[in-house]
């Protein structure tokens, strides 16, 4: 029975292991291009495009099947000829503006283009508004000394001119007794 159990976990082990090893091969898709230049645009375009299932992936990074479909439309379209403007418009007809990064500018879709400059541009003002306010206002703080204030600090200023001038003494007469001392000591 122990033996039983354990081979059959190995191979189930083993099983799985085959089963995602062999899924992340589907994946992978083969397109062979008439030049290098078609297969740039297909490159950029399933780039630019967003897949309509997933939010926020474009069609190159998607594996849903409506991605997949899509590539090989586009795909289908760069080798009848079509150009990227109209294959682009092909897709916005198809799914809306939403299917691209990029959509183009137009009423619907205004609020997209100019809402963040537009808001940028707010945020800065005000912020502008704010500091100059601020300064302002503490410009006509300092500025502005009620009368007890004023004498106060006339007060602390008398104050401290005298006891500078105090010490401008001390130091004159310690300058003086260093003075007669010094003559004193030489002959």
């Amino acid at each position: 029975m122990k033996f039983c159990l354990k081979h059959t976990l190995s191979v189930l082990a083993v099983v799985g292991t085959l089963m995602i090893s062999t899924a992340s091969f589907g994946a992978i898709e083969i397109y062979e291009f008439k030049s290098a230049e078609d297969e740039a645009r297909y490159k950029a375009l399933i780039e630019e495009l967003r897949c309509p299932k997933c939010q926020n992936q474009n069609l190159a990074g998607s594996d849903a099947p409506i991605a997949v479909d899509l590539k090989n439309q586009t795909y289908q379209m760069i080798q009848d000829g079509r150009s990227d403007t109209e294959i682009r418009q092909f897709m916005f007809d198809s799914y809306g503006d939403f299917i691209s990064y990029k959509p183009p500018v137009r009423p619907s879709t205004w609020i997209l283009w100019f809402f963040p400059p537009i808001l940028l541009v707010v945020f800065i003002l005000g912020w502008l508004l704010k500091v100059k306010k601020g300064r302002a206002v503490a410009v006509d703080e300092i500025s502005a000394l009620s009368k007890t204030e004023e004498e106060r600090v006339a007060q602390i200023l008398t104050k401290h001119q005298h006891s500078m001038g105090h010490i401008d003494q001390t130091q004159n007469t310690h300058t003086q007794n260093i003075h007669t001392q010094n003559t004193k000591d030489t002959p």
